[in-house]
This record gives C-alpha cells, structure tokens and sequence, in this order.
C-alpha cells in the first residue's frame, strides 16, 4: 500500500509513557513526507517525460512509415515508368520495322515496276526502230523506183528524140 505524502504528516502515533520525542518524530515525519512529496513530483515528470517521448516516438514511427511507403510507392513508380518505357521503346521499334518493310517492300515494287518499264520501252523503242527502218526502206524502194521510172522516161524520151529527129 502506496503512502502519500500527506497522510505520512497526519499519521498519529499513540504517546507513552517514556515514547518518543514527538517534535522529533514530527520532524522526522515531515523530511519524509518532503522527500516522499518529491519523489511523487519527479515520478510525475518522468511520467510525463515518458509520456511525451512516447508521443514523439509515435510520431517519428510514423513519419518513419510514412517515409517507407513513399519510397516503396517511388520505387513503385520508378519500376512502372522503367516498364512502360521499355513497352514504349519496344512498340516504337515494332512501329519502325513495320515502317521500314513497308517502305522496302514499296522501294521493291517500284523497283520492280521501273523494270517493267524499261522493259517495255525498250520494246516499243525496237518496235519502232523497225517500223522506221521498214518506212525508211519503202521509202528508198518508191525512190529508187521512181528513179529507174525517171531513167526509163529519160531513155525513151531519148528514144523518141532520135526517132522524131528531122
């Protein structure tokens, strides 16, 4: 059982005969009731210290959790930004190769087409070749016709010269 400072002062002792100095034992009593009194004061402020330090111990657990959650979710963050921009950077590649095949595949049939083309010119340019060379030679045959006509017509009108001569 706890005493208090207050019930140690009004603690009465019974007198007898040849007992104790009462003023002493007042005094005594009342040194132990300072002391006790202060012990209860310092209990009290250590309660309070405790308390408050608990206080603060809370709040630095929480801070501390609060700072753990932010760097897991940075972290988190931090993952999913380096996933997405691997995801990102893979669909831009894929984007880029399918760009690219297209645009071989589209050189190629170009390429292919301009083959084609040449290909037909020079056709035509051979077909046309022989059709000049065949109009060229129809045309050296009717003159060289008409020349044999001409030296025909010359020759018999020379003929007929020497016979219609007087």
């Amino acid at each position: 059982m706890l005493l208090s400072p207050l019930e140690i002062q009004q603690k009465q002792f019974p007198i007898r005969f040849r007992g104790l100095d009462a003023k002493e034992v007042e005094s005594f009593l009342q040194k132990v009731a300072d002391q006790m009194s202060a012990y209860l004061k310092q209990i009290d402020e250590l309660r309070r210290e405790l308390e408050d330090k608990e206080r603060q111990l809370g709040e630095h657990q929480g801070r501390e959790q609060t700072l753990k959650n932010t760097l897991i979710s940075a972290q988190k963050t931090v993952e999913q930004m380096r996933a997405n921009a691997q995801k990102e950077a893979k669909l831009l590649v894929s984007e880029a190769e399918v760009k690219a095949e297209r645009i071989l595949n589209n050189a190629h049939n170009r390429l292919a087409q301009i083959h084609e083309d040449i290909t037909e010119l020079k056709r035509q340019r051979t077909q046309f070749e022989l059709k000049i060379r065949a109009t060229i030679e129809t045309y050296q045959k009717m003159l060289d016709m008409q020349k044999e006509e001409e030296a025909e017509v010359e020759d018999l009108e020379s003929k007929l010269k020497f016979f219609t001569k007087p």
